[in-house]
């Protein structure tokens, strides 16, 4: 189905992002963001104020959706129409690193220091006792009766 075929109400229950897929589909050709949007706005029936405020998050979904594509020169166009071609050239390899020219720096030892605590350790001791003074055990049958 065409965009012109749709209705009203069909464009409206439609994400941007699916009207802008449609627009590529159907036109073939690669458009930049401004454009793509403002054909977007024209079939949702946004005005110019409206482009305004949402051409950035139109921005954001295009760039995190997995079907479209950022071209060169900023135009836009469907992932689906493009493949990538890696190449690897052989003599990138004398580049590498030799593990003989990395110097390894030893950490400086410092110290152990209690750096969670502001109080003197000498009388920890005495505090682990009094902070199991109050601890009540209670069963699960007892729990039920709380």
């Amino acid at each position: 189905m065409k965009l012109k075929d749709l209705t009203p109400e069909d464009i409206d229950a439609m994400s941007y992002d699916d009207i802008a897929l449609m627009i590529l589909t159907e036109t073939k050709k690669k458009l930049k963001i401004n454009d793509l949007f403002k054909e977007v706005c024209k079939y949702a029936r946004l005005s110019e104020d409206e482009y305004v405020e949402k051409l950035p998050a139109f921005f954001d979904v295009l760039s995190t959706d997995h079907r479209f594509i950022m071209l060169e020169n900023g135009l836009w166009d469907l992932k689906a129409k493009h493949s990538t071609k890696v190449v690897i050239d052989p003599e990138d390899e004398e580049d590498d690193i030799v593990e003989e020219d990395i110097e390894i720096e030893e950490p400086e030892e410092e110290e152990d220091e209690n750096i969670y605590s502001d109080e003197d350790d000498s009388d920890d001791i005495a505090d682990d006792d009094d902070d199991l003074k109050d601890l009540v055990i209670i069963d699960e049958d007892d729990e039920q009766m709380v």
